[in-house]
């Protein structure tokens, strides 16, 4: 025979401090959005298209059956040795970069001197460098993004002995920046207070341990 049985349930601000940590803990493995990131690779998208970078794509299945094209960005996080970012890309010189990049990102002075070594090789070189970064190995971090630069003169010139380096350098710290990014939003998204607004917005109800019901 069916039986009914009845069970206290209670929010997350009448829970105990112990049980808070449980209910945060449930929230953070299982409830919490995968796809936290994607707004952060909406800004590295238009970041890289001002750069001059123009970012690989691939194909990405959609659960419709169908596919769509994703920009071709990794990272892993937040906790070893070895973690974060890289992309795949083209780079060639864009015009007005320093100014535009100082209009998008006003006081984020990391991007400005990157924009800013970019223009004064590039000027160096008379505006002809060019590069293309790929993702090579298994994990994610500047060092998996192998980098070739090149000199597209039409007198067949040579690059400046420091161009390779400084394009190499640029990319690579940019990569650096969206890790810092990533994990700065991370680590808000999975702080107390985070949590605690999101199971609140969501009216999740817990059992006096702190046990998800439901």
């Amino acid at each position: 025979m069916p039986e009914i049985v009845k069970t206290t349930v209670y929010r997350l601000d009448e829970l105990s401090d112990a049980a808070k940590e449980k209910a945060r803990a449930w929230y953070r493995e299982g409830a919490f959005d995968h796809d936290w990131f994607e707004f952060i690779y909406e800004d590295f998208e238009r970041v890289s298209e001002i750069l001059g970078l123009r970012l690989k794509t691939r194909s990405v299945r959609l659960h419709g059956g169908g596919t769509r094209q994703k920009p071709c960005i990794w990272f892993r996080g937040f906790w070893s040795q070895g973690d974060g970012a890289c992309f795949e890309t083209f780079y060639s010189y864009r015009k007005t970069t320093r100014r535009r990049i100082r209009e998008y990102a006003p006081q984020d002075a990391e991007l400005h001197r990157i924009a800013d070594a970019l223009q004064a090789i590039q000027r160096r070189n008379f505006y002809q460098l060019s590069a293309e970064a790929r993702h090579r190995g298994h994990y994610c971090h500047e060092y998996c993004m192998a980098i070739s630069v090149e000199r597209d003169s039409p007198t067949y010139q040579d690059m400046t002995a420091d161009a390779e380096e400084v394009v190499i350098e640029a990319l690579r710290d940019l990569a650096r920046w969206l890790y810092r990014h990533l994990e700065r939003e991370y680590e808000h998204q999975t702080s107390d207070e985070a949590v605690d607004e999101a199971i609140i917005a969501n009216e999740y109800t817990f059992t006096e341990t702190g046990r998800r019901f439901g």
